[in-house]
């Protein structure tokens, strides 16, 4: 079983007896439903278990209900084992086919007889118009794939290991050197695997890339199906372009996706629910330039200017041929490649807590990521995909600004730590981190 740091939530939920339903999100094949049952096996004599895509005739009777206790018995109905009342945790996966149980969650819970978790898939969407409704009465844990510690956990790397980067980090100490090649054999490593969980147990389990590279396209393939069944009819072409397009995208100078490359788009309007679409079902991640680094960043957005990267690091170098692979191994990856790192880091933060946001400005330079805590300190951060790390115009001429809010300003390297001036030189891998805690 690999180890996810979603199980904590799950225990904080089970141990806090808040008389709240468990409700788990995020895209399809990040390990929601793998992870859900072995919580359940682990914590609770019975478990029950309905899949709303799979169970057709569970699915068309909870479309019926026509209240909350109706529902309750109708699950009882459909289960294929007692519900006992105190041992029982009830397990609703897919849920966004029959979204009024989400609407009803409180009613279930306030009975009191068993406990819930709810699953459900961003990409059926249905989910996004009902979460807020029962107040109180739900617990959200997002899931993503695999972070690269949770990666470097399921390739032997002992917590012990992470407790001394933690020290480095703060202390602001190199490395020690047989760690740091470790970590940074391991992140190239992570480029090419990413974190869906099917691909990181093949990897660990053969160390071969083919089988990884099979695990990738099927998710991409499963991706697409979902783009064609659950976005609106007359957008899934587009949706679909879009979504093909975030490789190509990425490998400009800039990042910057262009509204341009999208036939007969000539402005955001015209596509703004089309990458919305993509944003809520998890399978992209948007980076929003913002007009200056200072806080609060929300309102210095300019959402139709962005960066667009794909969810997994994986899915992107997966779609690429195998001399690339080659290339990120050796830590020698082309000019082009410098958006392979970004998506890696920006798939981190957003999974640390973190919005994406960046930074261009003509008389300053870009900014790759601009953070923003939950005290209000304002980070930049440059990831550098080559040697020549130490330059970094645009970092120098955002720290000159007086009027700035930056107080930390971090480049992200395959380097160990170093300080020079204002400025602080981490390994790429130290993304691994940061956190918005």
């Amino acid at each position: 079983m690999l180890t996810r740091k979603a199980w904590r939530r799950f225990e904080q939920w089970g141990g806090s007896r808040s008389g709240t339903a468990l409700l788990v999100t995020g895209a399809r094949q990040v390990g929601k439903t793998y992870l859900v049952r072995e919580f359940a096996r682990a914590r609770y004599p019975r478990l029950v278990e309905f899949n709303l895509i799979d169970d057709r005739a569970a699915r068309d009777s909870f479309r019926q209900a026509s209240s909350a206790e109706d529902l309750a018995f109708r699950l009882s109905v459909a289960s294929g084992t007692p519900l006992v009342p105190g041992e029982t945790l009830v397990f609703i996966d897919e849920v966004q086919e029959c979204p009024e149980i989400v609407t009803w969650v409180k009613f279930l819970v306030d009975r009191g007889d068993y406990d819930y978790v709810l699953s459900g898939s961003l990409l059926g969407i249905a989910l996004e118009n009902v979460r807020s409704l029962p107040v109180g009465y739900v617990t959200e844990v997002q899931m993503f794939p695999l972070d690269f510690e949770e990666f470097c956990w399921a390739n032997g790397v002992p917590d012990e290991a992470f407790a001394r980067l933690r020290q480095h980090f703060a202390d602001t100490e190199p490395v020690a050197d047989h760690l740091h090649r470790r970590l940074l054999e391991l992140w190239r490593r992570y480029l090419l695997v990413g974190g869906m969980p099917d691909a990181v147990a093949g990897f660990a389990r053969a160390h071969s890339l083919d089988p990884v590279r099979t695990v990738q396209e099927d998710v991409r393939r499963f991706y697409r199906r979902d783009i064609s069944q659950y976005a609106p009819r007359d957008r899934r072409l587009v949706i679909q372009n879009i979504y093909d397009l975030v490789p190509s995208e990425l490998a400009t100078q800039n990042r910057r996706f262009r509204l341009s490359s999208i036939a007969d788009v000539r402005r955001f309007a015209q596509v703004e629910e089309e990458f919305l679409w993509l944003l809520r079902a998890g399978v992209a991640l948007a980076a929003y330039n913002v007009r200056e680094p200072v806080s609060p960043l929300l309102i210095n957005e300019s959402r139709s200017l962005f960066r667009l990267f794909y969810s997994d690091v994986g899915l992107l170098t997966g779609a690429f041929p195998k001399p690339v692979a080659q290339a990120i191994l050796a830590g020698q990856p082309g000019a082009n490649l410098g958006g392979v790192y970004e998506n890696a880091v920006g798939q981190e933060l957003a999974a640390h807590g973190f919005d994406l946001r960046y930074f261009t400005n003509r008389q300053v330079g870009e900014l790759d990521f601009v953070l923003e805590n939950r005290a209000g300190g304002v980070t930049a951060l440059e990831v550098k995909s080559s040697r020549n790390y130490l330059s970094h115009k645009a970092l120098d001429n955002a720290l000159a600004v007086k009027n700035y809010d930056i107080q930390h300003a971090y480049v992200l390297a395959e380097t160990n730590t170093e300080r020079r001036g204002a400025v602080v030189y981490w390994p790429i891998y130290m993304v691994a981190l940061l956190a918005n805690e």
